[in-house]
């Protein structure tokens, strides 16, 4: 029973990750994701659950987020554009969490191994959990989506995980749909061939500056916390 148990796993973490390769290098999920985001820009209140189930998509088949963060900033707005991708975000990185735990346990012990960054990363999250989880999501050492497995290989508890993942994502969210929304301004501006003061293009300059450098200190108060948890991420 035990061995057809296992047998199961492997099948499934073996078509799981015949997926993830499929759709992101057979295919071109960077085009896909444009085209997706100008369709839930047009579906009204379906909007926000379809825009997170495409998130929690591209967090499990290892895509950047970047391109759906910006994008959320034109399709919905600043705050709400923050609020709506890092609920995605964080469950997406939920679900590939519990994945690294369970089905694909094997492939991302070995994908460690062979990486001397993740094997350091692994080390300090298995020593200090939640904090070193926190402090990675502010200023990664790894990109996000690898890291959501490789997280699922320590013993920090689900709980902490989460938290840490929500509050750890959220400047660096608030600076995509910034800038997301920001370029839809623009746009329509552009669209309606409207005059922009000189005062208006100064506060949408200042304020993504300000948001742009508020982000770096934030940034880099973390980096210099992590090079204590993990040596190889001293700043240089």
């Amino acid at each position: 029973m035990k061995r057809n148990t296992k047998l199961i796993k492997i099948l499934l973490a073996v078509l799981l990750l015949t997926a993830i390769i499929l759709f992101t290098v057979v295919f071109d999920a960077a085009a896909y994701l444009r085209d997706a985001l100008n369709w839930i820009d047009t579906i009204g209140l379906w909007g926000p659950i379809v825009y997170s189930a495409l998130y929690i998509a591209i967090c499990v088949f290892l895509i950047p987020g970047s391109i759906l963060t910006l994008g959320a900033g034109a399709v919905f707005g600043l705050l709400r554009g923050t609020l709506y991708t890092s609920i995605a975000a964080t469950l997406g990185a939920t679900v590939a969490f519990f994945l690294g735990r369970t089905l694909l346990r094997d492939w991302v012990s070995r994908m460690v191994a062979e990486r001397p960054a993740l094997k350091a990363v692994d080390q300090a999250v298995e020593r200090e959990g939640g904090r070193v989880v926190f402090l990675l999501r502010l200023s990664p050492l790894v990109p996000f989506s690898i890291s959501n497995y490789v997280y699922g290989l320590t013993r920090v508890p689900p709980g902490q995980y989460i938290l840490a993942s929500f509050v750890g994502m959220l400047p660096g969210i608030f600076v995509y749909t910034y800038i997301g929304g920001l370029a839809r301004r623009i746009a329509e501006l552009g669209a309606q061939d409207a005059g922009t003061t000189p005062l208006e293009w100064t506060l949408y300059v200042l304020g993504l500056l300000a948001t742009a450098y508020a982000t770096y200190r934030i940034t880099l108060v973390a980096r210099r916390a992590l090079s204590e948890a993990v040596p190889d991420s001293a700043p240089d």
